[in-house]
């Protein structure tokens, strides 16, 4: 079988999935450019409409980075890179599932509840001494 590009993939996915692949992309795209980010956003700190006149020089630098990584090619990479950890995502999510089973038991075996959320009154006997005052 041929080596298929996974960002070529005719298997189209979610809003939610393309989200996650721009998220990931916007994320690779600002790691490049982290230099110029940060000079811009120290220069923008403590300023409020002064700041796209007084930091227009790093405005424009952090703007022409984002701009030159911003690219097909990395829109193919973020979404291999969403490919390659499709089955890492699955996990987490299975394992955070396990555990919210494990905390509602843990909560209806404290609370004394069945499986419908109601109170199991408990009807044996008593012992003496209990509930006298």
């Amino acid at each position: 079988m041929p080596d298929v590009d996974p960002s070529r993939s005719p298997i189209p996915l979610s809003a939610s999935q393309e989200a996650q692949v721009r998220e990931i992309y916007h994320k690779n795209v600002r790691n490049k450019c982290a230099d110029e980010v940060r000079d811009f956003a120290a220069c923008a700190t403590n300023k409020t409409f002064t700041a796209p006149f007084v930091c227009r020089a790093q405005r424009r630098a952090m703007n022409t980075c984002m701009i030159q990584f911003a690219t097909q090619a990395e829109q193919d990479a973020a979404r291999a890179e969403w490919f390659a950890t499709r089955d890492l995502r699955r996990r987490e999510r299975e394992l955070k599932e396990e555990k919210r089973k494990e905390q509602e038991k843990f909560h209806k075996e404290w609370w004394g509840l069945d499986e419908n959320g109601k109170r199991i009154l408990n009807k044996g006997p008593r012992k003496e001494g209990e509930g006298e005052k």
